[in-house]
């Protein structure tokens, strides 16, 4: 199935939303909870699977469920339908701070492979479909396992990352790369395993024990900010949490808290 034709438009600089241009009878497949506001004459409706393949039986259905499972998302995707007369717009959000990713597949050879969570919208007709790596090495240690999420088509798609995208193109080079900075990367890019350095380097180095490399021709995508980073540093600092007060408030500190009654 040839992928629905989207216009676009990626509003803000951080904590961005994508606003997507559906003439009559387009529609953009999204996960489940994105959306922030559509216009009148955009219906929707919860669907079991991506719409990719419409010929699709009961039990294909259910094996594609069964695989979304396993990458720990909803079974669900929610699509997105212009019913009305006009073009009509409809929106969609990441989840926490960051920036989102406009993915062109056909100028990347109609395969994306991304973090498992990265994943946004994407035009009718996209496959989204998981990546299972083989190799030991990378599922134990590469920070997604032995699953990736992989997008096929020829339309747009858009991934969500955080802090600030760094777009890399690699023309037979390796790149290293911390493993939770790893967005995604186009399918002609092998993707590895490797010890960040001797064991002092591990244990003291504060990088983490493994590098994910990657090498080939194509383009990779990586984040500054990665959420769980992020999560472990405001919680590392939570008072509730057993963080340290940094005298945040009033000049009554944790006094003011507690009247307040936190």
């Amino acid at each position: 199935m040839r992928c629905h034709e989207i216009d676009y438009e990626i509003i803000g600089s951080e904590m961005q939303l994508v606003e997507i241009e559906l003439d009559p009878g387009e529609t953009v497949v999204a996960e489940a909870g994105a959306m922030t506001y559509m216009e009148e004459g955009i219906a929707f409706e919860t669907r079991m699977g991506d719409g990719s393949e419409p010929e699709q039986g009961l039990m294909g259905k259910l094996f594609s469920a069964g695989k979304r499972i396993v990458t720990g998302e909803s079974i669900f995707t929610t699509h997105f339908s212009n019913q009305g007369v006009g073009k009509r717009r409809v929106a969609f959000s990441a989840p926490y701070p960051g920036n989102i990713i406009p993915l062109n597949m056909a100028l990347h050879g109609e395969n994306v492979t991304c973090q498992k969570d990265a994943f946004l919208c994407a035009a009718l007709g996209t496959k989204i479909d998981i990546a299972f790596n083989r190799k030991i090495g990378v599922g134990l240690f590469g920070g997604e396992g032995f699953i990736l999420q992989s997008l096929q088509g020829d339309g747009m798609a858009f991934i969500q990352a955080g802090g600030t995208i760094i777009e890399k193109k690699l023309r037979g080079e390796t790149l290293r790369v911390d493993t939770g900075c790893l967005v995604g990367f186009s399918g002609h890019i092998k993707y590895d395993i490797e010890r960040a350095g001797n064991l002092k380097s591990m244990v003291f180095g504060g990088e983490g024990l493994f590098l994910a490399t990657l090498k080939g021709e194509g383009t990779i995508w990586l984040q500054s900010l990665p959420f769980s980073r992020m999560a472990d540093r405001i919680l590392s600092h939570a008072p509730s949490a057993g963080g340290s007060n940094r005298g945040e408030g009033s000049a009554l500190g944790g006094i003011g808290r507690l009247l307040d009654g936190n």
